[in-house]
């Protein structure tokens, strides 16, 4: 069998590269929303409260349940969170 090489793990996980594209996205913004909700030192509760989300949602993201989460809806946490999202666009690999 031959060895394949993927630009990233969204690539192997999802043969379309629009999705893998999208998975990608979505995984950096939990990433850096799950740093930012730790970095606050306060309850589930509280942050979910902060975020406009309830304690299970807010606990989804925190386990990194992305299939839970659309692209759209994690900026909009993003923003309520305090977190600037920038697109680059650039050549496809």
């Amino acid at each position: 069998m031959k060895r394949r090489k993927y630009a990233s793990v969204w690539e192997a996980l999802e043969s379309d590269g629009e999705l893998a594209a999208n998975m990608r996205a979505r995984s950096e913004l939990m990433i850096a929303l799950r740093s930012k909700v730790e970095t606050w030192k306060i309850s589930q509760t509280e942050a979910a409260r902060r975020l406009g989300l309830t304690q299970p949602r807010l606990n989804d993201l925190m386990r990194g349940r992305i299939g839970k989460f659309s692209l759209d809806a994690l900026i909009n946490v993003a923003a309520r969170a305090g977190l600037a999202v920038h697109l680059k666009i650039g050549k496809a690999a």
